[in-house]
């Protein structure tokens, strides 16, 4: 611990008020994760990783810049990170999902906007985040207003880089995306000085393309009538791919998926036979936010799958992998992250296809609509997302909340009562 302290104090952060913010965190995730029974055994790597994310990650990406690499700060799944690993740079997610931080956010910002954002910026603000005094160069993308704006922002501090990221998926938008993912490969080199390779870009490629493979077969493995692991530490596994070493977190994950076929030749689940296999579907649930699937579970249902960007949209589409053509690669690469269905695309059939479909092959009960507070698009998408649900014969239910423990029994009582009437 205080060896950690030092690391903070010479990043000049606030050691006493972040260790206030992160020892909540750190009691929720006990309560929430760590309260589960018969986990798997190689859970405690991706334990480890949540636990590490201000600490061992954040001493090893210090390593790593003095050794003259750079640290890339995103805030998006749109944001390439195969560009990223092959000029050897460090890229991680810095989204916050804690509520202590925002008060800090709403000093600056109104408070009638979306949770994850105030938080996340409520961290920089606070002088709680370890990875702002480190960044080389900062990640946005403008899939909602509120971030374009607080992009704005952060831009003021330092070196930041926006990917504009189009709102349609016609032949025009796609021009102007694979134009964002060259720009972006130009200011990458730039800030690292160093030049793309082909071989490097592929072998970035094949990495990214393991580690969401391990992703898809987790999530196969939740297909199962008694999955071998939870909804909860699914997320946490989700969450842990968001700010690991990729290559690092490859292993552990298809180490954790072996076990966990082992588990299921061993007829060993993890909820009672007849327990309501719920899809959660919509915002995403980024580390310090376990409330919504602990709701869930912890009524005796299971989340089988997140069509979420903690989710399948992480994973759902590999690279195509083009050998030594520079260009190519970087349109195969454009191509692929333009295939993630985000909801500020319109019209988006792709992604109410995308729900019904993961509904059917997870043969889930019942799907809960996740949405953060005044996140418009999904809170408007989620009408036709009900629609297509109900046509299909899968009941849903539209949860809006924060990162607060404020509405914590309002909601299990709703949840509760979603899970009584899939019974009847």
């Amino acid at each position: 611990m205080a060896g950690h302290d030092e690391l903070l104090k010479g990043l000049g952060l606030d050691v006493e008020l972040h260790h206030k913010i992160f020892d909540s965190i750190d009691r929720i995730f006990r309560k929430t994760v760590l309260a589960q029974k018969d986990r798997p055994g190689r859970m405690a790597y991706f334990d480890d990783v949540i636990h590490g994310a201000h600490g061992a990650r954040v001493q090893e990406i210090v390593e790593r810049r003095a050794a003259g690499d750079k640290f890339i700060g995103t805030f998006c799944i749109y944001v390439p990170d195969e560009l990223i690993l092959a000029l050897g740079a460090v890229p991680m997610a810095l989204c916050g999902g804690t509520s202590l931080s925002i008060p800090y956010a709403e000093k600056v910002l109104p408070r009638d906007i979306c949770p994850l954002v105030k938080s996340t910026l409520g961290l920089a603000l606070s002088n709680t985040c370890p990875y702002g005094p480190i960044e080389d160069l900062a990640v946005g993308e403008t899939t909602c207003d509120a971030k374009k704006k607080t992009w704005d922002i952060l831009a003021a501090g330092g070196d930041f880089h926006v990917l504009e990221v189009p709102q349609k998926k016609g032949p025009r938008d796609r021009d102007l995306w694979h134009e964002e993912v060259v720009q972006f490969k130009v200011r990458l080199e730039e800030t690292t000085g160093r030049t793309l390779e082909p071989e490097k870009l592929a072998a970035a490629v094949r990495l990214m393309n393991r580690k969401r493979r391990a992703l898809a077969r987790l999530n196969e493995l939740r297909k199962e009538e008694n999955p071998p692991l939870s909804g909860l530490d699914a997320l946490v596994v989700m969450q842990g791919a968001l700010v690991d070493d990729p290559l690092r977190f490859s292993e552990r994950l298809e180490a954790l998926n072996e076990e966990l076929e082992d588990r299921v030749r061993r007829g060993l689940g993890v909820v009672p036979a007849g327990a309501k296999r719920i899809m959660v579907s919509g915002c995403p649930s980024v580390m310090g936010n376990w409330k919504l699937h602990h709701l869930i579970e912890s009524a005796g249902a299971v989340v089988v799958c997140d069509e979420t960007c903690t989710g399948t949209r992480y994973f759902s589409a590999l690279v195509e992998e083009r050998g030594g053509d520079l260009d190519a690669q970087i349109a195969a690469i454009a191509a692929r992250y333009l295939t993630i269905d985000c909801s500020c695309f319109s019209p988006n059939d792709e992604r109410i296809a995308s729900v019904v479909r993961l509904a059917r092959d997870h043969h889930v009960d019942g799907v809960v609509q996740y949405v953060l507070q005044y996140c418009h698009t999904y809170n408007v998408e989620a009408v036709r997302v009900a629609s297509a649900l109900k046509e299909a014969g899968v009941p849903s239910i539209k949860i809006v909340t924060d990162y607060s423990e404020e509405d914590t029994g309002q909601l299990r009582i709703r949840v509760e009562a979603f899970l009584e009437g899939l019974s009847r």
